[in-house]
């Protein structure tokens, strides 16, 4: 039995504008145990497809199961199966810490846990905040507070929408490190993230949505392999011939191009170079999720039939 399955969930929502399409017919299951990526541009239906999950939000049509539980119809059961760390900072400003964790164990009927709070204190780096009150906590303590939140009653499946959008390295890595123990043990994990580099490696599978619909959907590292090969790398003043700017990465003076073989990376710096441009710190490196992602959502997916990036299993 799958941990969470997606089954043809559409989402509608009636606007001044008409009929906005959120989700359209999304389908995939995510395995007992698994570390799972939910990837995606703004706007691409990731949190729509998550508030549905948690119960937050009624699927137009489909159905969600959690571990065998649908979210409507067995909502209790369903719910007490996850721990969701929301995008938002939402927080109770009358109780501590240690007061709030206990609160939130009670939603779950939990009593007598003090000696898991107390881990997940430590863990998280909060024991030494442990008797402060939320309000003087600064947003990245807060967000830690979210993630023991909730993971106090012990949930088998654990739903992380941007965990660490906004907050410090330090942060990023205890909570990666002590995410990734928890998995080892067992736990489901199911993560929305921006920071690609997160998703690449901690996520063994990789589903990708677009506009409402599912676009990918395969182990990370056939992702990867599916890329281009090799992306040419380097440093530049100036503004690239218009051909070459459409399908090259730009931050800065850092340019990044798909260069499947050392033929095109000779053309390629021969075409900057006939532009009159001094390219400086050129490398090569391999393909990174950053460059699948980027590719599978430039496809046009009607002309593509949209299963090239998809696992035929």
């Amino acid at each position: 039995m799958p941990a969470i399955s997606f089954q043809s969930v559409s989402k509608q929502y009636s606007t001044s504008r008409g009929v906005l399409q959120a989700l359209d017919g999304v389908s995939f299951d995510i395995a007992q145990g698994e570390f799972f990526g939910l990837l995606g541009p703004n706007g691409a239906g990731k949190t729509t497809l998550i508030s549905i999950l948690a119960g937050l939000a009624r699927a137009t049509q489909g159905r969600v199961l959690v571990d065998g539980h649908d979210v409507q119809t067995d909502f209790a059961a369903a719910r007490r199966t996850l721990g969701v760390v929301p995008q938002e900072l939402v927080f109770d400003p009358f109780f501590n810490v240690r007061e709030t964790l206990r609160i939130q164990s009670g939603y779950f009927g939990v009593r007598n846990n003090d000696a898991w709070i107390d881990e997940l204190l430590e863990a998280l780096g909060l024991a030494d905040k442990a008797g402060s009150g939320m309000r003087q906590l600064s947003g990245g303590m807060k967000r830690r507070v979210l993630v023991a939140q909730a993971l106090v009653h012990k949930p088998p499946i654990i739903v992380l929408d941007e965990p660490t959008a906004g907050v410090d390295v330090e942060l990023r890595q205890t909570l990666w490190q002590f995410i990734a123990r928890l998995n080892r043990e067992g736990h489901t994990v199911l993560l929305t993230t921006h920071y690609l580099e997160e998703a690449e490696a901690l996520c063994s599978r990789i589903a990708m949505l677009k506009k409402g619909r599912l676009v990918a959907l395969n182990r990370t590292s056939d992702l990867i392999r599916m890329a281009a090969g090799n992306v040419l790398r380097f440093k530049v003043d100036g503004e690239l011939p218009p051909a070459l700017a459409a399908q090259a990465r730009i931050t800065g003076r850092i340019v990044q191009l798909p260069a499947p073989d050392a033929v095109a990376i000779e053309q390629l710096l021969a075409e900057v170079r006939r532009a009159g441009l001094t390219v400086e710190d050129v490398e090569v490196r391999k393909a990174d999720l950053e460059d699948v992602f980027l590719e599978v959502m430039a496809t046009d997916l009607s002309a593509a039939g949209g299963h090239r990036w998809q696992s035929p299993v």
